[in-house]
């Protein structure tokens, strides 16, 4: 879904044009790839909808051999800007059928990025490891804003298998060259075409209709013994969301491994790093995301110029549905990440949900996974899960293969809870921020029947509309109470039978909202989402290197560097260096030495600590500069973590430091 954002940037040719699109394209080429030279070349048509003037669009890297239309030669008006180049066809009454030839030399694949390297990365790669023209590179002529089914006939050396959203139709192994052609039947957005060493496996499966459904697995030979597992997992996933959603829309899904640390989500595909797939949670956790999102996201399309639901939406019924199934336990543990997570990002660092298109950095996937699944896992609170199901149920049906925004869901669970949800909607879509709640007093009147326990709710200006669970605790156990908080203030009284010792305000983390400080410790996250973190290196010589590299992969903003002889800045701040260094400098400053989690543990220690009236303080502290360059690759994926111990790159010791739940005592 990350290549959203650049075909966005192409939609724009066609709107500034003021073309508007609503039949597909049809696309029929033939591509021969040689990944040893990264030379592409493709011919073909495409085939236009009778209406307005349109753009065939081209990455500017290529050359335009041949453009034709109706069979003529003809040179249509020609634009470049910044790396696209543009042919304009006439407007017609009638279909309009055009034929292109192109060619070019890809960019060399780069195995070394980072992921988030890759996912900022726009340009199509090749090599005899991998290659990867995605749709938003712009790597053959297309309508941009236009919808298209395809057929797509690629060539490869012998030795490599080539792979592309769609149906299987054909392959065959000829003079040296494989050959397969992929048909696209549904309207899609756009072409993805992978390939490489792969050793191919498959099985077959019948779909809830009666179809054939079948599976794949496209994988490097160091991990070809993985393919079973994957296939059977698959396979389990897709049973899970027919079940749940309706039949599976395509007639295959491949799991495609990448030498890069990608992940991407095709219709009928996923792209997963060859690393990443090794990983064994990965088949519990991400490979169920992937499949989910044939259906939300490359079965119904998001509006994007609305906002991307689909995310979130998949991550509530992929990533939190598993913890679910773990326990309530597991699945407030990671209610109270995404917390966390939010409140790591800085005041006015976020965005209205409403704006999010596709992930790019992490305060990006805070908002379009995390904030959007918290919105339908309060929406699923308000109305039932009965409620819920049905509304996604009618939204499949009524959506497929259609472009759908937030206002259909809107619609979609309206009709299902059977009572208006644009207040709920509009305020969690068109805000940033999240509302911060507190209990401002509670106190017990006895009464003749019970207990009368009256609690002053405050939250932050202006206020939302927000349901918010009160637990209140008795001699007989906990009893939860929702209430309403409608204004900046509210007094809420609750009956009770016993009476309660206590009341917490949304312990279970229900509720998108920003925690309180007792309620989020420190982590990570904090100085590596905030761009007035100040970073200090106190370390000199080689180690000094290691540490400014190692700071420029942790932040996402290009790192503020501050002098190792000043006092720490108020701002949060990222401390680098060798465990003698650091053990001065915190002396120096009047600090606490390293924490005993962590304390002579591995070859390098890192940790957080909270200050008053001052942002946190996270500090990497290594035996040697070998340790400390170890870090630089697992260090940035463990950033809702508190404190770490790595052996070299392993970790060895994690944790986050406990919170405490806003709660007011009545006794």
């Amino acid at each position: 879904m990350t290549r959203v954002l650049q075909w966005l940037v192409a939609a724009l040719l066609a709107a500034a044009a003021g073309a508007a699109w609503t039949a597909p394209v049809a696309l029929d080429f033939e591509v021969r790839l040689d990944p040893e030279t990264r030379a592409l070349a493709g011919g073909g048509t495409l085939t236009l909808p009778p209406g307005d003037a349109a753009d065939v669009v081209l990455r500017r890297d290529f050359t335009m051999e041949r453009i034709a239309i109706a069979g003529r030669e003809a040179a249509p008006e020609h634009r470049v800007r910044d790396d696209l180049q543009a042919w304009r066809i006439p407007a017609s009454k009638e279909a309009r059928r055009v034929e292109v030839r192109w060619r070019g030399t890809l960019a060399p694949l780069d195995a070394s990025l980072t992921h988030r390297q890759t996912l900022a990365a726009s340009r199509p790669v090749a090599g005899t490891e991998g290659t990867q023209l995605l749709a938003s590179s712009r790597w053959y002529p297309h309508v941009p804003g236009a919808l298209a089914a395809y057929r797509l006939a690629v060539e490869v050396p012998e030795a490599q298998r080539a792979v592309a959203p769609g149906r299987l139709s054909a392959e065959r192994v000829e003079a040296g060259r494989y050959r397969a052609v992929f048909e696209f039947a549904q309207a899609g957005e756009g072409i993805d075409l992978f390939a490489g060493p792969y050793r191919v496996e498959s099985r077959a499966m019948k779909a809830a209709d009666g179809r054939e459904i079948r599976l794949r697995t496209y994988f490097h030979p160091a991990i070809a013994s993985l393919a079973a597992g994957y296939l059977e997992s698959t396979q389990r996933y897709v049973e899970l969301y027919e079940g749940r959603i309706g039949a599976y829309p395509f007639t295959e899904f491949s799991v495609v491994s990448s030498p890069t640390p990608t992940g991407f989500g095709m219709p009928a595909l996923t792209y997963l790093g060859t690393e990443v797939l090794k990983l064994p949670f990965i088949r519990a956790t991400s490979l169920g995301h992937e499949v989910l999102h044939n259906w939300w996201g490359n079965g119904v399309y998001p509006d994007y110029a609305r906002g991307n639901w689909s995310e979130g939406l998949t991550t509530l019924m992929a990533d939190y549905a598993y913890k679910e199934r773990e326990g309530e336990a597991a699945a407030r543990a990671m209610r109270l990440e995404w917390l966390r997570d939010f409140a790591a990002v800085p005041p006015g660092g976020d965005t209205p949900l409403a704006a999010f298109t596709s992930r790019t950095h992490g305060a990006s996937q805070i908002v379009g996974y995390h904030k959007a699944a918290m919105l339908f896992l309060m929406l699923r609170d308000r109305i039932g899960a009965d409620a819920f199901d049905l509304a996604l149920q009618a939204f499949w049906r009524d959506y497929r293969f259609r472009v759908a925004g937030w206002s259909d869901l809107r619609v979609t669970f309206e009709q299902a809870a059977r009572e208006p949800l644009g207040s709920f909607f509009t305020q969690w879509l068109t805000r940033s921020g999240a509302p911060a709640l507190r209990i401002e007093r509670a106190a017990n009147t006895p009464q003749r029947d019970g207990w009368r326990t009256e609690v002053t709710l405050a939250q932050s200006a202006p206020p939302y509309q927000v349901r918010v669970p009160l637990v209140f605790r008795t001699p007989r156990g906990d009893e939860t109470r929702w209430v309403t908080l409608e204004k900046e203030r509210q007094t809420f009284a609750i009956a009770l039978d016993l009476e309660p010792t206590a009341v917490l305000l949304d312990p279970d983390f229900r509720v998108f909202r920003r925690l309180a400080p007792e309620e989020a410790p420190p982590i990570l996250r904090q100085v590596m989402l905030d761009a007035s973190t100040a970073t200090v290196i106190v370390s000199g010589g080689e180690a000094e290197s290691a540490a400014r590299d190692l700071a420029a992969r942790l932040q996402e903003h290009a790192p503020r560097f501050a002098g190792a002889e000043l006092a720490p800045p108020a701002a949060p701040t990222l401390v680098v260096g060798l465990t003698a260094d650091v053990d001065r400098w915190l002396q120096r400053h009047g600090l606490p030495p390293r924490p005993a989690p962590v304390a002579g543990k591995g070859t390098a220690q890192v940790w957080t600590q909270a200050r008053e009236r001052a942002g946190p303080l996270a500090i990497v502290s290594a035996d040697d500069t070998a340790a400390l360059a170890a870090l630089a690759r697992p260090l940035p994926h463990y950033g809702r973590q508190s404190y770490l111990a790595f052996d070299s790159a392993k970790v060895v010791e994690r944790g986050v430091w406990p919170g405490q739940a806003l709660q007011q005592r009545l006794r």
